[in-house]
Parts: structure tokens; sequence; C-alpha cells
């Protein structure tokens, strides 16, 4: 699957490397001869366009990759990953590649070893939150926190805020809990700790809310607990309180990938600048037209100056789109172009113009359910399987009345998207027992 030229004993060299060989192994696996003086004549960039593979080749220094929809931005950072470890002979254990979910990170873990087989174990491919729990683990302790220190989901979270509020004696309608675990969470999303926080604003709202920031963060160090935001803020205080583990993880990581960088948050982007200050062979994608997540702290600044911080930076576009006709594209690119501050670029595809767009307006939500029902019907009608069939909607709320016309109309539906499983509060009661085992001074667990 390697190309042409790969021999057998080429295979057998991969096989046995798989099989455990790692640190035997490393100085010898993927032999070069089939590899000019040209790292691009690797067989891994005849299965890349010309910009991809400019993406792929870039591999010194900070490069920021713009990268539109569709355009295959999870290509680009795996077989870049692929061409450091195959071609250059970059130590799998010297690559860190960072995502923003744990099914993103498994998939382009998934994608990476098809490309370069077992050395996939040695690197570190995780969300933001599993990477500073995996240092945290290590060094939480340099804080007062035990090794095992629990980690508070939404629910955690809220609980021992509401805890904290009725020791404070403050009304909880007044001080809704989940407005306050807001509130605090923003503070640590722009690494504002709870003392910093009582000084950014005056008046008793702010100052009872700096109250239970304290109390909060104090009853999660005496449990030895970190809520999510924590893990990110921990981790960089972490870094800046204690430069020898700070050298580690520099010296440790040469190269960093970080996707969707658009989404991220002051934290994210300071542990980044960290962990690549001083070798700054980093490499983020991202695209500042799909910044949609400023509600929970995504600031699009990080990749609109990225060249401000990087004023070397390489900066390549990605606008051959592989996913969507022209029709589409065209009306995506004709409503982005309103956006003032934006990185230019201009998405295309080769799949032909496609069908027209249909936009309807509707006089109330009825008129609009009535619609989507018309429209699935007519394509069960012309012969399309009803689970092709997808109805979209932005707000929880708005399913009912459209649940309500599938019903009268006799057609079936599922509705996807519910309690999560560790949300379920049978699951959340087994996970607390395990929890109050590992970590004897967790509160809200026991």
């Amino acid at each position: 699957s390697f190309g042409s030229r790969c021999s057998r004993s080429y295979i057998r060299v991969i096989t046995w490397f798989g099989a455990g060989m790692l640190g035997r192994m490393q100085a010898q696996w993927f032999e070069p001869e089939w590899i000019g003086d040209d790292p691009t004549d690797s067989p891994l960039f005849r299965d890349l366009n010309p910009v991809q593979r400019e993406a792929v080749a870039a591999t010194e220094g900070p490069v920021v990759v713009v990268a539109g929809a569709g355009s295959g931005k999870t290509r680009v950072l795996t077989y870049r990953i692929a061409h450091l470890i195959r071609d250059l002979k970059v130590p799998p254990a010297s690559v860190m590649a960072i995502t923003f979910t744990n099914k993103a990170a498994n998939e382009m873990k998934e994608r990476v070893a098809r490309l370069v087989g077992g050395a996939v174990k040695q690197m570190w491919v995780s969300s933001f939150h599993s990477a500073c729990v995996r240092i945290l683990r290590r060094d939480a302790a340099r804080f007062g926190y035990r090794s095992g220190f629990s980690i508070y989901d939404e629910a955690d979270s809220v609980r021992l805020i509401t805890q904290c509020v009725k020791d404070l004696d403050l009304d909880t309608k007044r001080f809704p809990p989940r407005n306050l675990k807001a509130a605090i969470s923003n503070a640590k999303n722009e690494l504002i700790d709870y003392e910093s926080f009582a000084n950014t604003d005056s008046g008793f709202y702010h100052e009872q809310v700096a109250d239970v920031y304290r109390l909060y963060q104090q009853r999660l160090l005496e449990a030895s607990a970190m809520d999510f935001d924590d893990l990110l803020m921990v981790t960089v205080e972490l870094f800046g309180a204690f430069p020898d583990v700070l050298e580690h993880y520099q010296n440790r990581f040469r190269y960093v990938m970080v996707d969707e960088y658009q989404d991220t948050n002051k934290a994210q982007y300071m542990l980044v600048k960290m962990l690549t200050d001083g070798h700054r062979n980093i490499c983020v994608v991202g695209d500042s037209d799909q910044s949609i997540y400023r509600w929970r702290g995504a600031d699009v600044r990080n990749i609109l100056d990225f060249e401000q911080d990087y004023p070397d930076a390489r900066v390549i576009v990605l606008e051959q789109n592989y996913r969507s006709t022209s029709n589409i594209l065209d009306a995506a690119n004709a409503l982005i172009a309103n956006n003032p501050r934006r990185q230019s670029k201009h998405l295309w595809s080769d799949q032909g113009p496609g069908d027209r767009i249909v936009r309807f307006e509707g006089e109330d939500e009825h008129d609009e359910a009535g619609f989507i029902v018309d429209q699935v019907e007519h394509l069960i009608d012309e012969g399309h399987n009803p689970s092709d069939i997808a109805v979209f909607y932005r707000t929880n709320a708005q399913s009912r009345v459209i649940e309500d016309v599938f019903v009268r109309r006799g057609l079936a539906y599922t509705v996807i998207g519910s309690v999560r499983f560790y949300e379920r509060r049978e699951i959340k009661d087994v996970i607390a027992y395990l929890r109050s085992v590992v970590n004897p001074d967790d509160q809200v667990a026991l």
C-alpha cells in the first residue's frame, strides 16, 4: 500500500516494527531507497494535489494552512505526520498533533496508523484536554493535587457551585449556578484566576460571583479535582511556574500540529505558544470562515493574527473543495465575502454545478414544518430511502412542531441526540463510586 517500489523485505520491516521493536528499530525502519534528493519524491506525495503537497512538505518553522471546508485538511495533517516520520526520519515521539474532540483525534490516529504503522503509538495524537491530562497526571502534585485527581464534568461543576452558593447564603434564583459556571468558565478560558477576577470589575453582583469563584476553586483543590477548564489553565500555570517541566515537553515535542486553530481560546493559544517557543516548528490548520464557537471562548484572532505572532510564517491556502458542487460553493463564497475581517480565499470544485439551492421562507414554524415534510414525501415518492434523509435544526425546541407534522402524515422518524451516555444518572452513579475509590477527597463524587 506504500507504493509499487516497496519490496517484500520493506513490508517485513514494517510488521516487525509494529510487533514491538519500537526502540531498536527506530533508526533503521522505512528504508529510504525509494527517495531521491527531493523528499517530495516520496510515494506519499502522489495522493496530494499541488497545494496539499506544499503544505505537507513545509515542515520547518511556523506554518499556517488556511483550509477551506472540504479541502482535505485532515489528509494534509496525516500525510504531514507520515512525511516527517517516513521520509525525514523524525522520531515518532517528537511529534504532537492536537485536535478538538476525542472522536477527531481517534480518527486522525487511525489514518496516521495506516501510513506509519505502529509508530503512531509513540506519538501524542489527542485533544487539548487529553494532552493536558497526561501532563498533569505526571506533575500536578507540584500544585498539591493527587496524581489520580478527579475530573469534573459540567454536571459535577454545577453541583459543586450550587453547594458554594448555598454556603455563601446566596439566592440560587438571583445567582443561578449554571450562569455562575459560565462566568467562571469564561474567566478560566482567558487565564483569569479568582484573585484577578475580583479586580476585573466592581459592583455587588460581580463581587458575589468572585466569592463563588474563590470558594469553588478552594473546594476543587480540597477534593483534588479539576473541571475541564482547569485542565487547560492549570497546565499553563504549571509551565509558567516550573521551567523544568516546560523544558521537558519543549524538548520532547519538536513538531507540533494543531487542527481547527480558529476555535482555540486564550488558554489553548498559550499552551501551543509555550510548547513551541524554542524550536518554532508549529503548524496550525484552520479557517476563520468556520469560526462559530465564540460563545465557548474561541478567539478567531488566534488564526487571523498568526502572521503577527510569527512574521516569518509560511501561509498556504487550500481552496479546492472535494465535498460540494459549484452552486453550493458559489453561495457560500458570496455570503462569507460580507465578513470584513477574514483570510482571503475562494473555494472551488471540479464536480460541476450540481442542483440549484432552494430557499424557503415560511410564515411561521408550522408553515416551515409543512414544507419540510412535503419535501421529504416528494423524495420518498422518487424512490429515495428515508434513512438517507436528514432534517437539521438549530435548537431542540424547534423539533417539536416538525415531529408533530411527521406524526400526522404517518412518516416514521428518529430523533438523534439525547442525553449522552456518561451523563445518564445511573452511569454517573457508578462512576462516582469508582472516583471515590481512586480519590477519597472527592466530596462531590461521594
